[in-house]
């Protein structure tokens, strides 16, 4: 007591206590001069190849205390742009969502007018560039028009060079701007504030107020009910910084009209037409018409899968999110029906059935082996002509029980048995036209009749 009342406030001598990292300060220092941003797990590696044994936590105490960010962190002007002038863009990740038995990545991009706070916001599977060209499509009509500047970080969609004052834009978004008359604005690498309205915003709100213990079915109610959740509550609630409600701050007569004419912004792809009549997309196969198997057919898609042939759309599919599915018209069905059966139809085929019940059971067989049908029926009909109807018929039968089905398989067997009956080649008619009727052979009995009756009378 005595000790207080003759001095309140006695000073204490501050007590130090040595540290594992005393002796290494200096290098310490020196890699952080070297790199400044360098994290302590890395200057641990480094300061142990020297000897030291200190714990981890030591050196992120130790980089607390003397980081120059740490010390001095940086400020910030805030910016408030005039109503109309500037809109802030930027993508968030928000998981996965199932499709069956497996998964397709969720992004939404979040548009925010920064003067009045609107938020217009979409939810895609991809980043690509005419996905990001689509949602600002759609964000643009919300807004009643688009902004003079869209402010972006440096996303490969937007920009493909960023050094100092020297900005490339992508080709194909200086391309879509154009008609809008947006004039595109980078920040500068490393610095989130720049985009701060939407990168601090939007996106934090979307991920803690609309995402969390959100229930739905499919991905086009969670699109609905970002919808929803947009209208009622993010453009309604009073925002903080402005202390105004976004829907009553927000000027639709200051931005600018939109252009009569905007673009598709569908992904393309260029497929195949493959066997199948199908080609691949998205990872899943969309049916085409038999008869654009083995054409270059261009795909463009969007919320639905549309196959194109010489400029002209041949098929039109809704889009699905499931991976390895199969998707047809019952009108390709029927088509591919009809085009199997095409074949049978031709006259080769009627005059090689039109010999007996053995050459259309060998049709039969013949149809799902290698060789093309028509090819293999058309050989079989020159060797019915070189070798005789009834040699052919046997030949078939023979083949038959062996399983050997094929032209070649025939052919051997009728220059086995026998010799051909002729050798030269039928006659060959200049109307072309009239060379691929076949007619029975003649009879000699018929000839020798109607010489007879000449003679008598």
């Amino acid at each position: 007591m005595h000790k207080y009342l003759d001095n309140p406030t006695p000073h204490r001598p501050l007590i130090t206590k040595a540290s594992k990292l005393d002796p290494f300060k200096d290098d310490m220092q020196r890699l952080l001069d070297i790199a400044p941003t360098v994290s302590a797990m890395v200057i641990r590696q480094r300061l142990e190849e020297q000897g030291c044994q200190g714990a981890i936590t030591l050196g992120r105490d130790s980089l607390h205390r003397v980081r120059p960010s740490a010390q001095h962190p940086p400020a910030f002007l805030r910016f408030d742009s005039p109503p109309g002038v500037q809109c802030q863009i930027d993508w968030g990740h928000f998981g996965s969502l199932a499709y069956g038995n497996t998964t397709r990545k969720l992004y939404c991009l979040a548009v925010v007018a920064c003067q009045s706070r609107m938020l217009s916001l979409a939810l895609t599977h991809s980043q690509r560039q005419e996905t990001w060209h689509r949602c600002l499509l759609h964000a643009f009509p919300f807004c009643q028009g688009p902004p003079k500047a869209l402010v972006h970080d440096n996303m490969l969609t937007a920009v493909i060079e960023h050094h100092g004052p020297v900005v490339r834009c992508n080709e194909p978004f200086l391309e879509f701007r154009r008609p809008c008359q947006s004039t595109p604005i980078a920040c500068n690498v490393g610095q989130p504030q720049e985009n701060g309205n939407v990168e601090q915003g939007a996106i934090p709100s979307i991920r803690h107020t609309f995402w969390p213990l959100r229930e739905f079915t499919h991905f086009d109610d969670l699109q609905a009910q970002a919808k929803d959740w947009r209208d009622q509550g993010a453009n309604r609630r009073v925002h903080r910084t402005t202390g105004w409600r976004p829907i009553e701050r927000f000027r639709p007569e200051a931005l600018r009209p939109l252009p009569e004419f905007l673009p598709a912004c569908r992904d393309h792809a260029v497929a195949k037409g493959h066997a199948d009549f199908s080609s691949q997309c998205d990872g899943n196969t969309y049916a085409a018409p038999p008869w654009a198997i083995g054409k270059t057919l261009p795909v463009k898609a969007a919320h639905h899968v549309t196959l194109y042939f010489q400029d002209k759309a041949i098929a039109t599919h809704a889009r699905c999110g499931q991976r390895t599915q199969r998707l047809a018209l019952p009108a390709h069905r029927q088509a591919a029906q009809q085009h199997q059966q095409r074949p049978w139809r031709s006259a080769d085929v009627a005059a090689f059935v039109s010999l007996g019940e053995g050459a259309k059971d060998y049709r039969e067989r013949l149809a799902p082996t290698q060789p093309p049908l028509q090819k293999s029926v058309k050989k079989l009909l020159e060797l019915k002509d070189d070798y005789g109807t009834q040699a052919l018929l046997e030949a078939l039968e023979r083949a038959s029980q062996h399983r050997a089905y094929g032209a070649h398989s025939i052919e051997n067997m009728l220059y086995q048995a026998m010799t051909p009956q002729r050798q030269h080649p039928p006659v060959r008619l200049q109307q072309q036209h009239r060379n691929p009727l076949r007619l029975d052979a003649p009879s000699v009995a018929e000839f020798e009749t109607c010489i007879l009756k000449r003679s008598r009378s």
